[in-house]
């Protein structure tokens, strides 16, 4: 049975909350906030565009977003496939979404606000890795920010090594590409190729 009314969501969970549920929301980044998102080496990016929505991995040798002021953090847009699928959506809808993971950590950190991809070139410079600078970096003002409960990552393991996933079990890029492509992409080449490239083409 599908809910089709807020009235009928909030029969099934209830619409009051736990003191901590609701002061843990703020409109801008706390030094304890700060601290979490400091630590943090990977963000997933949520994006609306419309063609649909889009949730984009993101992550860096060290802090993988740049704290510029309580309302501004800023994420360079460091080399991967060129769908720059994020990007077309943030230039025509400016809301996004930030999930924060950071390793060894229960608790995630969540920020919802408004973005604009910027080119300006001294910017661009500052966050240069190996000389390499992004080509453009995302401007994000907060709008609200809050930890989350640690509850998903304690039921999932995701840091357990008992419960790592040998990647031998999984199928390649190499092998989903060939299967998709009847063979004109992909393959055992790719796979053995990729660490290579990988190691030129990060920054």
């Amino acid at each position: 049975m599908a809910i089709e009314t807020l009235e009928d969501l909030e029969a099934i969970y209830g619409v009051s909350l736990a003191p901590a549920s609701v002061v843990k929301e703020t409109d801008r980044i706390t030094p304890h906030y700060r601290a979490l998102i400091e630590a943090s080496p990977f963000v997933a990016l949520a994006t609306a565009g419309p063609e649909g929505l889009d949730c984009s991995p993101r992550g860096d040798a060290g802090a993988v977003v740049r704290i510029a002021d309580e309302k501004t953090l800023i994420l360079p847009d460091r080399r991967g496939n060129n769908r720059i699928d994020s990007l077309r959506n943030i230039v025509r809808d400016p809301r996004v979404a930030l999930l924060f993971l950071i390793p060894g950590s229960a608790t995630t950190f969540r920020v919802n606000g408004r973005a604009v991809v910027s080119a300006d070139p001294d910017l661009l410079a500052s966050l240069a890795v190996e000389g390499q600078a992004p080509r453009t970096a995302i401007v994000v003002t907060v709008e609200t920010a809050y930890f989350q409960c640690a509850r998903a990552v304690v039921r999932s393991g995701l840091w357990d090594p008992a419960r790592h996933v040998d990647p031998a079990s999984l199928p390649t890029p190499g092998q989903i590409l060939a299967a998709l492509t009847g063979g004109e992409v992909g393959g055992q080449a790719y796979d053995a190729d990729w660490p290579a490239r990988a190691v030129k083409s990060l920054w």
